[in-house]
């Protein structure tokens, strides 16, 4: 059977996490579009054929299954709708508004690990309308492809979330001290900033540009991991995707500081903190190699193919068990007024 796949995204982010399923759907020689609800990612699609820019040809093209990477998806495309999620949960919003929240949109979940899957499933319980499988996360595949990549001093990737609470671009005195440790000239630092951040945070950022410190801009943070020994970051989904290597991170404020973080509450604690990162002590290790393996126990860049063989598995398996999804008749409304379609 040929089957007709849909890559459903909103953000620029979430092109990463497409693509390698994207070659996955190829290499088996089935179909597979893409679908934009914003503006900004369809820059990044030169081929024509690739996206489809209106939304009535995107119902034409019925797909049999749409890969959603984000947070909603528009009920009425036909296929089986599969939420694949656009960053690894790492608890920065609470439980109902956060990672595990259902919005009754979708039909399966496909989850990075145990730290995702339990949740989910006990949530089933309640709202028997979906289907639960652990698959692993697509996006980090390449990571497991990419080799280490050689570096003339020690390396740091320093990544931050968007958010004015949770974000270490939110303090001057971050920003400061980042500065003039790059000028001493002992480490080199690569920043990759969230899309999402204000355009007046990331210019202060690329003013304090010097030899050691280079902003790059990109969709694409994971070539990046292999560029680099540790990572200075505050509260996001980066952390979790870089740990997966097990080289430990240095938080400034974390929302939930655990055992396999270096957090530190003070810009005067970063250099220190740094120096802890590079000679990790053996708790340290330890406690990143448990919550890796708690989170994405996978390593063998075969998350796409668990994620495709998944999905058609799923198509064809008598679903009649479940519930029929919520109404949601305002979301629906507000998704239709979003995308111009009103055809019932």
């Amino acid at each position: 059977m040929n089957y007709r796949f849909l890559i459903y995204i909103s953000h620029n982010y979430a092109i990463p996490i497409g693509k390698p399923l994207q070659e996955e759907i190829l290499k088996r020689g089935y179909e597979v579009k893409w679908f934009s609800e914003l503006d900004p990612p369809k820059e990044f699609f030169p081929s024509a054929g690739e996206l489809i820019d209106d939304i009535h040809e995107v119902v034409a093209y019925k797909p049999h299954i749409v890969l959603t990477i984000t947070n909603t998806v528009a009920d009425f495309i036909p296929g089986l709708k599969v939420q694949i999620f656009h960053g690894i949960q790492i608890n920065k919003r609470s439980f109902k508004k956060g990672h595990f929240r259902i919005r009754g949109l979708f039909d399966l979940y496909c989850t990075q690990g145990p730290s995702t899957t339990g949740p989910f499933k006990e949530i089933q319980k309640d709202s028997p309308h979906f289907l639960v499988r652990e698959t692993g996360w697509a996006k980090v595949d390449p990571l497991f492809e990419i080799p280490e990549q050689p570096r003339k001093k020690p390396t740091i990737l320093i990544s931050s979330t968007f958010s004015a609470k949770y974000s270490w671009t939110y303090h001057p005195e971050v920003i400061d001290e980042l500065e003039r440790i790059s000028k001493t000239g002992k480490y080199k630092f690569l920043v990759v900033l969230h899309p999402k951040l204000e355009r007046e945070k990331i210019d202060k950022i690329i003013s304090i540009q010097n030899s050691n410190f280079e902003f790059i801009e990109t969709p694409d943070i994971i070539p990046l991991f292999r560029r680099a020994d540790i990572m200075f970051s505050d509260t996001t989904s980066a952390i979790t995707e870089f740990m997966l290597q097990k080289k430990p991170v240095v938080t400034f404020r974390n929302s939930k500081p655990e055992a396999h973080l270096i957090n530190i509450q003070e810009a005067e604690a970063i250099e220190n903190a740094i120096e802890r990162a590079f000679h990790p002590s053996e708790e340290l290790k330890k406690a990143i190699v448990d919550y890796v393996n708690f989170t994405h126990p996978y390593f063998d860049g075969k998350s796409s193919n668990r994620t495709i063989s998944t999905c058609i598995e799923v198509l064809h398996e008598d679903k009649s068990h479940l519930k029929k999804k919520p109404l949601n008749l305002v979301r629906k409304f507000q998704t239709r007024k979003k995308l111009k379609y009103f055809k019932f």
